[in-house]
């Protein structure tokens, strides 16, 4: 998987440079940035799941 994530290292100021119009630019954006979002939505899902087990008990 390391390899595989190393391989696909894409260059967004490059992609910013060859955009085409600003939505493309948007896009890139958008897209770079809703890994980390979902990841903290599901962080946030975990803990709170947790919290109110704990509380329960």
């Amino acid at each position: 998987m390391l390899l595989l994530s190393l391989i696909q290292n894409v260059d967004i100021e490059d992609k910013m440079n060859n955009a085409p119009d600003s939505n493309y630019e948007i896009g890139v954006f958008i897209g770079s940035m809703l890994p980390f979002v979902v990841l903290v939505i599901i962080a946030y899902a975990i803990y709170r799941y947790n919290k109110t087990r704990i509380n329960k008990d």
